[in-house]
């Protein structure tokens, strides 16, 4: 993670965020605790089991049906596996994005709706 960009995110609400997907191209949501509301998490994909270069987004309140959620959003990225950074040197978590859709992934620690922390 970078830095935090200001004091508190703004929030985004439902139908704010415009994916551009197809074959080839994936989203990634990154599910994170509110502790890390506008803080810059990084993500790196992976060539030949190394890095590349690294991209950001912003945690930020979500306003969905369910309530309340915290999330980065990464869009328009190319099909792959992708290194999520803890801190400037310390991975978090390895995610796999798919071409043609939205992939979710929740942050170290987070619960997934679906099961036990992933």
């Amino acid at each position: 993670m970078a830095e935090t960009t200001h004091k508190g995110s703004v929030p985004s609400f439902s139908g704010s965020v415009v994916l551009d997907l197809g074959p080839g191209t994936g989203a990634l949501v990154l599910h994170t605790p509110p502790e890390l509301d506008s803080m810059e998490i990084e993500i790196s994909r992976i060539a030949g089991g190394v890095p590349l270069a690294r991209t950001h987004s912003c945690v930020r309140q979500r306003h969905t049906p369910a309530g309340v959620q915290y999330a980065a959003v990464y869009p328009g990225l190319a099909a792959g596996d992708y290194v999520v950074w803890r801190d400037a040197s310390t991975s978090a978590m390895l995610v796999t994005v798919a071409g043609g859709q939205v992939t979710t992934a929740y942050f170290a620690g987070i619960i997934s709706p679906s099961g036990p922390a992933l």
